[in-house]
Formats: structure tokens, sequence, C-alpha cells
């Protein structure tokens, strides 16, 4: 099972998935805002969203955890 970590410190915008849901690489997971810009956070390989770490509005380090993707 591989997991999504946050690249930078932000505030969580959107989540754009949810629990159960099937990705694709590329497809975009959630929005971050840091420095007054948007970022999309994109699954690197194709999975099922199996647990969602973090809420809409939430704030985040560098590092914590977002969600989990089993291939």
């Amino acid at each position: 099972m591989g997991g999504t970590s946050t690249p930078m410190p932000g505030l969580v915008l959107r989540l754009e998935v949810d629990e159960g849901q099937s990705v694709t690489p590329g497809m975009g997971l959630v929005v971050l805002e840091a420095m007054k810009m948007e970022n999309e956070i994109r699954a690197q390989s194709a999975g099922t969203v199996r647990r969602i770490h973090v809420k809409t509005g939430q704030a985040v380090e560098k590092g914590t955890p977002l969600l989990e993707i089993e291939a």
C-alpha cells in the first residue's frame, strides 16, 4: 500500500477523491494552498483510495500523510 504525503506546509482546500475510489496516474487527489498558490497533488500510480487522513480546511506540515492508495 502506498501513501501520499504533503511536499510542503499548507492548507487543504479540496479533496478530489473519496475512500474506495479508483485512481489513475496523474489524477488529482488533493488541492493544497501554500504561499497563496493552489497546488494539486496528483496520483503517482493506479490504485484504490483506502484511507483519507486529512479534511478540507486542515493545516498540514511538510510530510503529513494525506491518503493511502492500494495498488
